[in-house]
């Protein structure tokens, strides 16, 4: 003997009926929301709220008879969360001083590491504190900073 499942469908109704089943094109919508992802709904919920115009007023609950005593109604609350600092992911080089003995090694590695030609380089080392490079990693500013400072340069990571 096999078994027959069927689907159970809403029963389509008109879009003013209030008691009816519901309607075919919510399911849809609450079947799509139940299969986002946490970030999802909270960027759906801000979306909404926007363009509802709805604020993140609590809403207080009013209690009934049937509440025991002593026990106070659920009311929604914002949490305070402290803001976060977001972590930086593009750093600059600064080269802010060399010893002067060793000019001509900061000179080769500013060229090797900035990839400039010779002039830009020595132009570069002897107008500091200027920035080498922009936009780097913060592993790879340091390994930089690390090498320039081997060679007595003074570099800082901003």
């Amino acid at each position: 003997m096999t078994q027959q499942t069927t689907a159970v469908h809403p029963k389509v109704t008109s879009d003013t009926d209030d008691t009816a089943a519901v309607h075919p094109k919510v399911q849809k919508l609450v079947d799509e929301i139940i299969e986002l992802n946490m970030i999802q709904v909270k960027q759906l919920t801000e979306q909404l709220k926007e363009r509802l115009g709805v604020s993140d007023m609590p809403m207080m609950a009013a209690p009934t008879m049937s509440m025991p005593q002593g026990v106070a109604p659920f009311t929604e609350t914002k949490k305070e969360e402290a803001p976060k600092k977001e972590e930086k992911t593009e750093f600059s080089l600064k080269l802010e001083a060399f010893e002067a003995a060793k000019k001509i090694q900061v000179i080769k590695e500013v060229r090797a590491l900035a990839g400039l030609g010779l002039k830009e380089a020595k132009e570069l080392v002897e107008g500091v504190p200027k920035v080498l490079k922009t936009g780097v990693s913060k592993e790879e500013g340091e390994k930089m900073r690390d090498k320039l400072k081997e060679l007595g340069a003074t570099v800082v990571l901003e």
